[in-house]
């Protein structure tokens, strides 16, 4: 409950966010959310605070908790932001012949890998998951509710969700190993190269018998 102060004014109870703070909600989530994206990639989970988050963005970290709760739900919001760009792939693959659904997710999955604008979050997810147990479930949760799942569906073949599974396997791999690990020849390799080879094995898992 608040208390009455000097002067006619109302102390805020801890944790509520003032009417000003509340007035420029949608500004103020934003902001909270792209801090939080930036200190996840830096730092990753582990090292990341809900503190550092709200002094990067400028608020109190009472307003963080208020938005989104725990550090879990904060890295879940942002990385949903950021794991935004993939979410189409379904879209991607089933736009087109049966056959070439192998080519097709594999060069959507790259080009998204490709991009430095969508490249630097990803790395963030994933350097985070590969370190921190709760980074990796929040992770797996959204691969499973929100990608994986709406591949299968659009598989009209037996073991449609292990298929998807094995496909993601593949391409999430390729993605560390290039992108994250960097080893050699594989990160200099051409990118037409690596569809050429890939795809193949991709379209394999998503429809061979």
């Amino acid at each position: 409950m608040s208390e009455a102060t000097g002067a006619g004014r109302v102390r805020r109870g801890r944790g509520r966010p003032s009417r000003t703070e509340t007035a420029a909600a949608p500004a103020t989530r934003d902001r909270i959310l792209e801090s939080a994206r930036e200190e996840f990639s830096e730092r990753g989970y582990e090292k990341t605070s809900v503190r550092g988050i709200a002094k990067a963005a400028g608020v109190d970290s009472a307003l963080v908790h208020h938005y989104f709760g725990t550090k879990e739900q904060v890295f879940e919001a942002a990385i949903e932001v950021a794991f935004a760009p993939a979410l189409g792939a379904p879209e991607a693959f089933a736009d087109g012949p049966p056959e070439g659904i192998g080519e097709r997710l594999t060069r959507f999955i790259l080009g998204i890998w490709e991009n430095p604008t969508t490249r630097t979050p990803l790395l963030a997810i994933v350097r985070s998951a590969v370190n921190n147990d709760t980074a990796a479930a929040v992770f797996r949760r959204l691969i499973a509710t929100q990608l994986l799942r709406r591949i299968a569906g659009r598989l009209d073949v037996p073991d449609p969700e292990l298929r998807a599974e094995l496909a993601a396997a593949q391409l999430v791999g390729l993605a560390i190993l290039r992108y994250v690990i960097k080893v050699e020849p594989l990160a200099s390799a051409d990118l037409e190269q690596l569809v050429a080879r890939v795809a193949p094995v991709v379209q394999g898992h998503l429809t061979n018998p």
